[in-house]
C-alpha cells in the first residue's frame, strides 16, 4: 500500500518558529523559506516528515544524498556496527581495513583497464579541490578547462571552476588563476542556436572548435593538465551532452594530453542508472570525483584516479575526517544497495521521463524534458517558441509543490530536477507526477 503526503498546513507553528531562530543563529547559506519551508523530524524510504506532522515525497533526495532512501535499514546496521568498534582513527596517520574494501570496490566499478587508486575527502567540494591537486602534481601542469554552467563545489580553489550563477563568485574574488570556461554543449539551448536533439554532431563539434580555435590561441594547451565537467550538468539544469561528446571529448583531450576529471558527486552512485554516469557515454576518464551519495547521508567523498598522478610521498596531501570508519562502513554498504538497485532505475527512470515528456506536449511552459535514469529535468518557459526563461513560474511551481506534500529542487536559471531515492516504486512516481500536474496548474492561474 502507498502512502501518500499529507500537508496541513506549511509553515505549520513548530516550523516557523525553527525556521526564525534558524536565521537568527546560522550563517545564511541556500535555504529559501518562502518556497520551501520545511523542517524535517525524520525520513523514511522515499518520504520526510516534518515537525508539525505533515507528510512528504522528497523528490530532491537530500540535494542528491539519500540515494538508497532514508533510514535504510542496512546502512543503518553498518553505521551501528562500526560505531560499536571505534568512530575515529585517521587515515591521515594511521590504518583500517575497511577504508581499503571501499577503496578496492570503488576502482573495480570505475572504468578504465589502468591501475588507480582511491584518496578520500569529506564533500565533494573537498574531492575536486584533491582532483586539481593530483593533476597540478601528477602532471606538472597548472591550468584547467572548466565549462559554462558547471557547478565544482563553493571552496575558494573549486570556486574557479564553478561558472553555474554569478552569485555563487560575488564577492569572492579573486579566485584561483588558472582556469578558462568554455561552453557546454546543451542540445535545448546553446551559444550557437543550434538543435542538438537533430544535430548532435554539430553541437559536439562547436564546442570543440571553440577549445581549438579560441580558448588554445591564449591558453597554451601544453600548460593544461585536465578538462574538469560533469557527465550531466547538476546546478546548472540537469543538461545532458549528446551522446558522442564525451568520446569526441576525450579523442582531442588525448592528442595535446590532457586528463578528464569526471565529477560524478551528483550524478554518481545509481543516479542515473550505471553506478558512474559516465558509463552512459562509453568514455574512460582519468579521474572520478565522487561524495554525496555514497556515505548514505554521511560526510564522505573522494577521488579514483590513475596511479601514475597519486602523491608519492606523506604530506602531500591529508584530511583528519576524510574516509571517517563509520561513513566508510555506511558506503560500503550503499555500493552494494545500489548495484542491486541499477535495473530498477533504469525501469522506472524510463517511466518518469515518458510521463515528464507527455507534460511537455501538454504544457506550453515546459519547454524540454531531459535526463537519465532518475536524474531528471524539465525546463520551465514562457514560450516554446522563444524559449525565454521563467524562473518566477518555476518557483511557484515548486512552491505550490511543497504545499502539496512533494519536496522538489530547482536547478540552473528555471528548470525544475526530480531525484527521488532510486527505491522510489511506479505507484509513488504516479502519486508524485498527478501532484506536479495540480501545483502546475495552481501557479498558471
Amino acid at each position: 500500500m502507498v502512502v501518500k503526503p499529507n500537508v496541513k498546513e506549511l509553515p505549520g507553528p513548530r516550523a516557523k518558529e525553527i525556521i526564525e531562530k534558524n536565521f537568527k543563529y546560522l550563517a545564511t547559506t541556500t535555504q529559501d523559506p518562502e518556497n520551501l519551508p520545511i523542517v524535517i523530524e525524520r525520513g523514511e524510504g522515499i518520504r520526510v516528515y516534518d515537525v508539525d506532522g505533515n507528510v512528504f515525497y522528497d523528490f530532491a533526495s537530500g540535494v542528491g544524498v539519500i540515494n538508497v532512501g532514508h533510514s535504510h535499514p542496512r546502512v543503518l546496521e553498518a553505521i551501528k556496527k562500526q560505531v560499536e568498534k571505534f568512530t575515529h582513527y585517521s587515515l591521515t596517520d594511521f590504518f583500517y581495513e575497511n577504508a581499503v574494501v571501499l577503496a578496492e570496490k570503488l576502482i573495480e566499478l570505475s572504468p578504465g583497464d589502468f591501475e588507480k587508486k582511491v584518496v578520500y575527502s569529506n564533500s565533494g567540494a573537498e574531492a575536486n579541490e584533491a582532483a586539481m591537486k593530483l593533476v597540478k602534481y601528477g602532471t606538472g601542469r597548472k591550468q584547467f578547462l572548466a565549462f559554462y554552467h558547471a557547478f565544482h563545489g563553493r571552496t575558494q580553489a573549486v570556486l574557479s571552476l564553478t561558472a553555474s550563477k554569478w552569485v555563487q563568485q560575488d564577492g569572492f574574488f579573486p579566485t584561483m588563476p588558472g582556469v578558462t570556461h568554455i561552453p557546454y554543449p546543451n542540445p535545448y539551448r546553446n551559444t550557437w542556436g543550434i538543435d542538438g536533439y537533430e544535430e548532435p554532431e554539430e553541437l559536439t563539434n562547436r564546442v570543440l572548435d571553440f577549445i581549438e580555435e579560441y580558448v588554445f590561441r591564449h591558453v597554451p594547451p601544453h600548460e593544461i593538465g585536465a578538462i574538469f565537467f560533469e557527465p550531466i550538468q547538476g546546478e546548472g539544469g540537469y543538461v545532458v551532452p549528446p551522446k558522442g561528446f564525451f568520446k569526441a571529448l576525450k579523442k582531442f583531450a588525448n592528442e595535446y594530453g590532457i586528463l578528464l576529471a569526471d565529477d560524478e558527486v551528483q550524478m554518481g552512485i545509481g543516479r542515473t542508472g550505471k553506478f558512474w554516469a559516465i558509463e552512459h557515454f562509453g568514455v574512460e576518464p582519468d579521474l572520478i570525483q565522487f561524495g554525496k551519495a555514497i556515505g548514505g547521508g554521511l560526510p564522505l567523498a573522494g577521488v579514483v584516479h590513475r596511479k601514475e598522478i597519486s602523491f608519492d610521498k606523506p604530506g602531500r596531501h591529508a584530511t583528519t575526517f576524510g574516509g571517517n570508519p563509520v561513513a566508510i562502513a555506511a558506503g560500503i554498504e550503499v555500493v552494494e544497495i545500489v548495484k542491486e538497485l541499477l535495473p530498477h532505475v533504469q525501469e522506472v527512470g524510463d517511466y518518469l521521463h515518458k510521463i515528464l515528456e507527455e507534460l511537455k506536449e501538454n504544457y506550453e511552459v515546459i519547454g524540454d524534458a531531459r535526463g537519465l535514469g532518475l536524474a531528471q529535468a524539465v525546463e520551465i518557459v514562457k514560450s516554446k517558441d522563444t524559449k525565454e526563461k521563467h524562473p518566477e513560474l518555476r518557483d511557484r511551481i515548486v512552491k505550490e509543490s511543497a504545499k502539496r506534500g512533494l519536496v522538489l529542487l530547482g536547478c540552473g536559471d528555471n528548470s525544475i530536477r526530480f531525484i527521488p531515492p532510486l527505491i522510489v516504486s511506479r505507484e509513488e512516481i504516479d502519486v508524485a507526477m498527478e501532484i506536479f500536474e495540480e501545483a502546475l496548474k495552481a501557479s498558471l492561474k
